[in-house]
């Protein structure tokens, strides 16, 4: 199965809906896609921002990202519960060096609080994996807080721990982070597209 483009659906599992949204719908559901990073960061999550975490704050990180899913540099996808609210997102970052065109990163993999434990994080995962995929990528890096739900899931997900760098990043509350390295080759993988 090849990843959706733009407004595709890739994945429907208990009223959960997983797509990769196009530039003018990104730019659309950025109050939507605050409200989940507000929801993460005031949950605790070390994602880049500190506490308070604002609407104005959110805001303008998602209307960048929306500029790049604009330009080319990401993919941006989101997962729906049944009545379309945005309750998961996750990126592909595609813009790197000219020398890395076969790799990109993961970033901001974000679901609300009252979310979790359903799979959503995991439909996410396999989605952006696939849409990286279908942008001829074939290897990916991400990295998240040591020890964390995230870590354990990237390992379950067939990731590799590359190592951790002691003292990252700082947690919104101010206190140190920890932060675990990871990728994952999808070289070989059924799906990969062959090399041009």
């Amino acid at each position: 199965m090849s990843a959706p483009h733009a407004g595709e659906r890739a994945g429907v599992s208990d009223g959960v809906t997983v797509r990769r949204l196009g530039s003018s719908e990104a730019a659309n559901c950025v109050p939507a896609l605050a409200d989940v990073l507000i929801d993460c960061v005031e949950g605790g999550a070390s994602v880049s921002f500190m506490l308070p975490m604002t609407m104005d704050k959110a805001t303008r990180f998602w209307q960048t990202v929306a500029d790049g899913v604009a330009r080319g540099e990401r993919a941006l996808l989101v997962a729906e519960a049944g009545d379309g609210r945005i309750i998961g997102t996750v990126q592909l970052l595609l813009a790197l060096p000219e020398n890395q065109p076969h790799r990109a990163n993961v970033a901001k993999m974000l679901v609300l609080r009252r979310a979790r434990g359903r799979g959503v994080a995991q439909r996410l995962m396999h989605a952006v994996e696939q849409a990286a995929r279908d942008e001829g990528r074939t290897l990916l890096v991400l990295d998240t807080v040591t020890n964390s739900v995230a870590d354990r899931l990237y390992t379950r997900a067939g990731w590799q721990r590359v190592g951790e760098i002691p003292d990252y990043a700082l947690m919104p509350d101010g206190a140190y982070c920890a932060t675990t390295v990871f990728y994952k080759s999808l070289a070989g993988s059924e799906h990969a597209p062959s090399r041009r």
